[in-house]
Protein backbone atom coordinates (compact mmCIF):
# COMPACT_ATOMS: atom_id res chain seq x y z
CA UNK A 1 0.00 0.00 0.00
CA UNK A 2 1.11 3.79 -0.48
CA UNK A 3 1.98 5.28 2.20
CA UNK A 4 -0.08 8.36 2.36
CA UNK A 5 1.09 11.98 4.34
CA UNK A 6 -0.83 14.67 4.88
CA UNK A 7 0.93 17.95 5.35
CA UNK A 8 -0.81 21.35 6.84
CA UNK A 9 1.22 24.45 5.63
CA UNK A 10 1.15 27.17 8.34
CA UNK A 11 2.91 29.99 8.24
CA UNK A 12 3.20 33.28 10.58
CA UNK A 13 3.26 35.99 8.24
CA UNK A 14 -0.05 37.13 6.65
CA UNK A 15 -0.48 40.87 4.88
CA UNK A 16 -4.25 40.82 5.76
CA UNK A 17 -3.88 38.22 9.17
CA UNK A 18 -0.65 37.74 10.74
CA UNK A 19 -0.44 34.91 12.89
CA UNK A 20 -4.08 33.65 12.21
CA UNK A 21 -2.86 29.74 12.64
CA UNK A 22 -2.04 30.65 16.60
CA UNK A 23 -5.46 32.73 16.14
CA UNK A 24 -8.28 31.14 18.78
CA UNK A 25 -11.12 29.59 17.50
CA UNK A 26 -13.58 28.13 19.97
CA UNK A 27 -11.13 27.11 22.38
CA UNK A 28 -8.40 26.13 20.21
CA UNK A 29 -5.70 28.04 17.81
CA UNK A 30 -6.91 27.25 14.25
CA UNK A 31 -4.35 25.52 13.32
CA UNK A 32 -5.40 22.69 15.70
CA UNK A 33 -8.68 22.56 14.45
CA UNK A 34 -7.48 21.88 10.99
CA UNK A 35 -5.32 19.27 12.62
CA UNK A 36 -7.90 17.45 14.36
CA UNK A 37 -10.00 17.09 11.44
CA UNK A 38 -7.41 15.72 9.22
CA UNK A 39 -7.13 13.05 12.14
CA UNK A 40 -10.44 12.28 12.26
CA UNK A 41 -10.44 11.01 8.39
CA UNK A 42 -8.47 8.28 9.97
CA UNK A 43 -6.46 7.95 6.20
CA UNK A 44 -3.27 9.19 7.06
CA UNK A 45 -0.29 7.34 7.69
CA UNK A 46 1.52 10.51 8.84
CA UNK A 47 0.38 14.08 9.40
CA UNK A 48 2.74 16.76 9.56
CA UNK A 49 2.18 20.90 10.32
CA UNK A 50 4.72 21.93 7.85
CA UNK A 51 5.63 25.81 9.42
CA UNK A 52 8.98 28.08 9.48
CA UNK A 53 8.01 29.83 12.83
CA UNK A 54 8.74 28.24 16.14
CA UNK A 55 6.01 29.91 17.72
CA UNK A 56 3.58 27.42 15.85
CA UNK A 57 6.12 24.84 16.10
CA UNK A 58 5.61 24.77 19.98
CA UNK A 59 2.17 24.92 20.06
CA UNK A 60 2.17 21.99 17.43
CA UNK A 61 4.13 20.12 19.58
CA UNK A 62 2.07 21.05 22.82
CA UNK A 63 -0.83 19.37 21.23
CA UNK A 64 1.05 16.20 20.34
CA UNK A 65 1.43 16.96 16.57
CA UNK A 66 4.40 15.84 14.34
CA UNK A 67 5.74 19.35 13.09
CA UNK A 68 8.46 19.95 10.50
CA UNK A 69 10.49 23.23 10.50
CA UNK A 70 10.99 24.80 7.01
CA UNK A 71 12.47 27.82 5.05
CA UNK A 72 10.66 31.11 5.50
CA UNK A 73 11.48 32.33 1.84
CA UNK A 74 9.05 29.79 0.60
CA UNK A 75 6.44 31.15 -2.54
CA UNK A 76 3.29 29.42 -1.53
CA UNK A 77 2.32 26.66 0.61
CA UNK A 78 3.08 24.30 -2.24
CA UNK A 79 6.68 24.63 -1.95
CA UNK A 80 6.34 24.55 1.74
CA UNK A 81 4.95 21.09 1.60
CA UNK A 82 7.02 20.15 -1.32
CA UNK A 83 10.45 20.67 1.39
CA UNK A 84 8.80 18.28 3.57
CA UNK A 85 8.01 16.10 0.82
CA UNK A 86 11.59 15.59 -0.39
CA UNK A 87 12.47 14.19 3.07
CA UNK A 88 9.74 11.80 3.23
CA UNK A 89 11.09 9.54 0.64
CA UNK A 90 8.81 6.44 1.36
CA UNK A 91 5.53 8.95 0.83
CA UNK A 92 4.24 8.18 -2.60
CA UNK A 93 0.79 9.98 -1.80
CA UNK A 94 0.58 13.78 -0.14
CA UNK A 95 -2.50 15.86 0.39
CA UNK A 96 -1.95 19.62 0.98
CA UNK A 97 -4.59 20.31 3.27
CA UNK A 98 -4.46 24.39 3.64
CA UNK A 99 -3.66 25.39 7.16
CA UNK A 100 -6.60 27.96 7.03
CA UNK A 101 -9.35 26.04 6.24
CA UNK A 102 -10.55 24.56 9.97
CA UNK A 103 -14.17 23.06 8.89
CA UNK A 104 -11.98 21.24 6.11
CA UNK A 105 -14.56 17.76 5.76
CA UNK A 106 -12.78 14.62 7.05
CA UNK A 107 -15.14 12.49 4.69
CA UNK A 108 -13.38 14.99 1.57
CA UNK A 109 -10.17 13.98 3.14
CA UNK A 110 -10.53 10.05 2.64
CA UNK A 111 -12.24 11.04 -0.85
CA UNK A 112 -8.87 12.52 -2.01
CA UNK A 113 -6.98 9.54 -1.27
CA UNK A 114 -9.44 7.13 -2.42
CA UNK A 115 -9.48 9.12 -5.91
CA UNK A 116 -5.59 8.85 -5.99
CA UNK A 117 -5.33 5.08 -4.15
CA UNK A 118 -8.28 3.95 -7.24
CA UNK A 119 -6.50 5.89 -10.12
CA UNK A 120 -2.70 5.13 -10.74
CA UNK A 121 -1.85 7.40 -13.45
CA UNK A 122 -3.78 10.38 -12.00
CA UNK A 123 -1.23 12.45 -10.94
CA UNK A 124 -3.30 16.08 -9.17
CA UNK A 125 -6.76 15.73 -7.42
CA UNK A 126 -8.35 18.59 -6.00
CA UNK A 127 -12.03 19.49 -4.92
CA UNK A 128 -15.23 21.59 -5.80
CA UNK A 129 -18.67 22.49 -4.61
CA UNK A 130 -21.59 23.50 -6.42
CA UNK A 131 -22.30 27.02 -6.21
CA UNK A 132 -24.88 29.45 -7.18
CA UNK A 133 -24.92 31.50 -10.51
CA UNK A 134 -24.88 34.75 -7.83
CA UNK A 135 -21.56 33.83 -5.72
CA UNK A 136 -19.80 32.66 -9.40
CA UNK A 137 -19.56 36.58 -10.08
CA UNK A 138 -17.43 37.01 -7.31
CA UNK A 139 -13.96 37.91 -7.87
CA UNK A 140 -12.30 35.76 -4.70
CA UNK A 141 -14.29 32.89 -5.19
CA UNK A 142 -12.67 30.59 -7.79
CA UNK A 143 -14.30 28.57 -10.29
CA UNK A 144 -13.13 25.61 -11.97
CA UNK A 145 -14.74 24.00 -14.93
CA UNK A 146 -14.66 20.41 -15.57
CA UNK A 147 -14.86 17.59 -18.85
CA UNK A 148 -16.13 14.49 -18.62
CA UNK A 149 -14.09 12.85 -17.10
CA UNK A 150 -14.30 14.94 -14.18
CA UNK A 151 -10.83 16.24 -15.08
CA UNK A 152 -10.17 20.25 -14.58
CA UNK A 153 -10.54 22.24 -18.10
CA UNK A 154 -9.70 25.63 -15.94
CA UNK A 155 -9.77 27.36 -12.96
CA UNK A 156 -10.67 31.40 -13.27
CA UNK A 157 -11.69 34.02 -10.98
CA UNK A 158 -13.97 35.18 -13.75
CA UNK A 159 -17.29 33.87 -13.89
CA UNK A 160 -16.93 30.39 -16.23
CA UNK A 161 -18.73 29.27 -18.13
CA UNK A 162 -19.83 32.65 -19.64
CA UNK A 163 -23.45 31.94 -20.63
CA UNK A 164 -25.21 33.90 -23.98
CA UNK A 165 -28.15 32.70 -22.85
CA UNK A 166 -30.10 30.42 -20.26
CA UNK A 167 -27.80 27.47 -19.63
CA UNK A 168 -28.48 24.61 -16.83
CA UNK A 169 -24.87 24.42 -16.41
CA UNK A 170 -23.39 24.12 -12.73
CA UNK A 171 -21.30 26.40 -11.75
CA UNK A 172 -17.91 24.45 -9.53
CA UNK A 173 -16.46 26.97 -6.69
CA UNK A 174 -12.75 25.54 -6.46
CA UNK A 175 -11.74 24.24 -2.62
CA UNK A 176 -8.17 24.72 -2.01
CA UNK A 177 -7.06 21.33 -1.25
CA UNK A 178 -4.96 19.07 -3.32
CA UNK A 179 -3.63 15.38 -3.68
CA UNK A 180 -0.85 14.62 -5.09
CA UNK A 181 1.80 11.94 -6.36
CA UNK A 182 5.12 12.77 -4.89
CA UNK A 183 6.81 12.91 -8.34
CA UNK A 184 4.17 15.19 -9.88
CA UNK A 185 4.44 17.49 -6.88
CA UNK A 186 8.42 17.66 -6.97
CA UNK A 187 8.05 18.16 -10.60
CA UNK A 188 5.59 20.79 -10.51
CA UNK A 189 7.71 23.26 -7.50
CA UNK A 190 10.27 22.88 -10.41
CA UNK A 191 8.31 24.39 -12.78
CA UNK A 192 8.39 28.61 -13.72
CA UNK A 193 4.85 30.16 -13.53
CA UNK A 194 3.41 30.67 -16.79
CA UNK A 195 1.30 33.20 -18.14
CA UNK A 196 -2.27 32.01 -16.92
CA UNK A 197 -1.46 31.73 -13.55
CA UNK A 198 0.66 34.95 -13.62
CA UNK A 199 -2.34 36.48 -14.99
CA UNK A 200 -4.79 34.58 -12.94
CA UNK A 201 -2.45 34.55 -9.73
CA UNK A 202 -3.83 30.61 -9.37
CA UNK A 203 -0.77 28.28 -8.83
CA UNK A 204 -2.94 25.20 -10.28
CA UNK A 205 -2.98 26.55 -13.54
CA UNK A 206 0.79 25.52 -13.61
CA UNK A 207 0.28 21.86 -13.32
CA UNK A 208 -2.87 22.23 -16.34
CA UNK A 209 -0.38 24.43 -18.50
CA UNK A 210 2.28 21.45 -18.11
CA UNK A 211 -0.06 19.08 -19.45
CA UNK A 212 -0.94 17.62 -15.86
CA UNK A 213 -4.31 16.64 -15.37
CA UNK A 214 -6.10 17.16 -12.24
CA UNK A 215 -9.00 15.03 -10.79
CA UNK A 216 -11.75 17.18 -8.97
CA UNK A 217 -14.03 15.67 -6.89
CA UNK A 218 -17.24 16.95 -5.95
CA UNK A 219 -18.07 17.68 -2.31
CA UNK A 220 -21.50 18.54 -1.22
CA UNK A 221 -20.18 20.47 1.72
CA UNK A 222 -18.49 23.93 1.19
CA UNK A 223 -15.29 25.26 3.58
CA UNK A 224 -14.97 29.01 4.98
CA UNK A 225 -10.73 29.94 4.02
CA UNK A 226 -9.42 32.53 6.99
CA UNK A 227 -8.31 35.41 5.67
CA UNK A 228 -9.28 37.83 8.12
CA UNK A 229 -10.15 38.10 11.67
CA UNK A 230 -13.95 38.25 10.84
CA UNK A 231 -13.65 34.77 8.31
CA UNK A 232 -12.63 33.73 12.15
CA UNK A 233 -15.48 35.01 14.22
CA UNK A 234 -17.98 33.35 11.54
CA UNK A 235 -15.92 30.17 11.79
CA UNK A 236 -15.92 30.54 15.52
CA UNK A 237 -19.56 30.56 15.17
CA UNK A 238 -20.36 27.99 13.06
CA UNK A 239 -18.68 25.64 14.97
CA UNK A 240 -20.24 26.47 18.32
CA UNK A 241 -23.27 26.21 16.42
CA UNK A 242 -22.66 22.63 15.70
CA UNK A 243 -21.32 21.72 19.25
CA UNK A 244 -25.01 23.68 20.63
CA UNK A 245 -26.70 21.88 18.04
Amino acid sequence: MSKVVGIIPARWASSRFPGKALHGVAGKPLIRHVWERSVEAGCFDQIVIATDDMRIAEVGFNFGAEVALTAADHPSGTDRIAEVARKLKKASLILNIQGDEPLVDPLLLRQLVRELRDNPSLPIVTAATPISLQESHREHVVKVVLDREGDALYFSRSSIPFRRGVSQVQTYKHLGIYGYRRKALLAFVRWSPGALEQAERLEQLRALENGLKIRVVISEKNSIGVDTPEDATEVERLILSRRNG
